[in-house]
């Protein structure tokens, strides 16, 4: 029992929590921006990216990693005519 106990105490602290476009996510520390991205299912290449409130140009995206409480807001681009 104390070993699961452990067990799901360690896995809270794997992760953080972070608003994407007003909704709570979770991530690893430390995920660069394009991987989390990736995994909330976005092509990095069809979105723009606010960033704590400043808009994120693209060459800064690998370097940015997620940290606990971040804000960001998330829009697709789309294409038509």
């Amino acid at each position: 029992m104390k070993q699961v106990f452990l067990n799901l105490m360690s896995n809270q602290t794997d992760q953080i929590t972070l608003q994407v476009n007003g909704k709570s996510q979770h991530c690893s520390p430390q995920t660069a921006l394009p991987q989390l991205l990736e995994q909330l299912g976005l092509n990095p290449r069809l979105v723009a990216v606010e960033y704590n409130g400043e808009i994120l140009h693209r060459q800064f995206w690998f370097e940015t990693k997620m940290q606990e409480g971040d804000k960001l807001e998330i829009v697709t681009i789309v294409g038509g005519g």
